[in-house]
């Protein structure tokens, strides 16, 4: 699975990410600082002469959309540009994205950003294709009709919302936050430049860099991963374990965060194929209820998940670290403490007698579904007990 269809593979986890490009997991991968120049002639390769780019007014201010624009331009493309992305982006950021798409006549859909730009990307393109509203699309493989291809450029390193086909998407009104999916909704080529995340601050790398570690964990060990996902799992979990200390440094050498980069993309290429389990189910409703940034949210859960998942899948964590399941929720205790993340429920002024409706919430989310030891109501109620203080 890890050999790609062209070039030579991506270096060992514990060494240097060289620059390489080739198809992996089905996506077209351009690696390497300074790749943001190539996007262009990625975005030619796929038969496009006008893209637009979606983006969100950060990344305008930094400049990089300007890049990412004059990098378009230089590969012959015609360029428009959307940069009205917010945070968690809604059923409107959608709508207000399929005008922009509508009025310029784009060919082509280019994502710069974090999973927001990602997710209103993907969101953009099911109802600028297929018609309806994004709520047509909630669940999976509901896209009749082709969708425009896409291109994403990552600027922080841990959604690896630029390998997975779902988009997620707030429900104005509801605030129900919907995933909806389809094969189709898969990005075509993925640039991923490590100097685009150099200016994103460290409590970002932080809570991105947890978060996509999470991602490796919790896809090893689905009832649904495979041995191509779960080498995706191990070796994503290697090249993130080893660069998280390295991108908070003050200022971060490009190596380790090519490599948190990559290992975001791989872990995210393993969800696309396995899902993800109690700890994402949990973090859900701190983030929704309590306002918990999502990567500190399963920060905060994830050691108790592991820990509660032991008897069922001790032996998947083995193949990450000696020790198993207890030695894996101490080193990501450890982790943690590095990215200066809170350490239990009350430091984040969750009130205990809201962990009763916390547990409801969290057994409502489908992938606790997937998790490797059956998790109920009840044992969501525990492990947010375990996690209070």
């Amino acid at each position: 699975m890890l050999e790609p269809k062209d070039g030579s593979e991506p270096s060992e986890p514990t060494s240097t990410v060289q620059p390489w490009s080739g198809e992996l997991a089905g996506i077209r991968l351009t690696t390497g600082a300074g790749s943001l120049e190539r996007l262009g002639q990625e975005a030619a390769a796929l038969g496009a002469e006008h893209a637009l780019l979606i983006t969100d007014p950060g990344l305008v201010r930094a400049g990089h959309a300007e890049h990412a624009r004059d990098a378009l331009r230089r590969g012959g493309l015609r360029v428009s540009t959307f940069t009205e992305v917010h945070e968690n982006p809604s059923t409107e950021d959608v709508a207000r994205g399929v005008e922009a798409a509508r009025t310029s006549g784009a060919d082509v859909l280019v994502a710069l950003g974090g999973g927001s730009a990602m997710d209103c990307t993907k969101g953009t393109n099911f109802v600028l294709t297929n018609g309806g509203e994004m709520a047509d699309y909630w669940g999976y493989g509901k896209a009749s009709k082709p969708m425009l291809p896409m291109v994403a450029v990552p600027t922080t390193c841990g959604t690896g919302s630029e390998a997975q086909s779902y988009a997620l998407i707030v429900q104005a009104g509801s605030r129900k936050k919907m995933a909806c999916g389809d094969p189709k909704a898969l990005f075509r080529a993925v640039v991923l430049d490590p100097e685009l995340t150099l200016s994103a601050p460290r409590w970002v790398r932080s809570v991105s860099g947890f978060d996509a570690i999470a991602h490796a964990v919790e896809s090893l060990v689905t009832t649904r991963s495979t041995s191509e996902s779960r080498a995706l799992s191990r070796r994503a979990y290697a090249l993130l374990n080893g660069a998280f200390e390295g991108v908070l440094a003050q200022d971060p050498a490009i190596d380790p965060l090519s490599r948190m980069q990559l290992g975001a993309h791989l872990a995210g290429a393993a969800i696309e194929k396995s899902m993800l389990g109690a700890a994402h189910a949990a973090a859900n409703p701190l983030t929704a209820r309590h306002r918990i940034t999502h990567g500190e949210a399963v920060a905060l859960m994830l050691p108790h998940v592991v820990r509660f998942n032991a008897e069922a899948a001790d032996n998947a964590y083995t193949e990450l670290i000696t020790g198993g399941s207890e030695a894996l929720a101490t080193r990501l205790e450890q982790v943690r403490k590095l990215g200066d993340l809170a350490a239990c429920l009350q430091e984040r002024g969750v009130p205990r007698e809201t962990l009763q409706l916390l547990a409801k919430l969290a057994s409502e989310e489908w992938t606790g579904g997937f998790n490797p030891r059956p998790v109920t109501e009840r044992d969501f109620l525990e492990l947010y007990e375990s996690a209070y203080e």
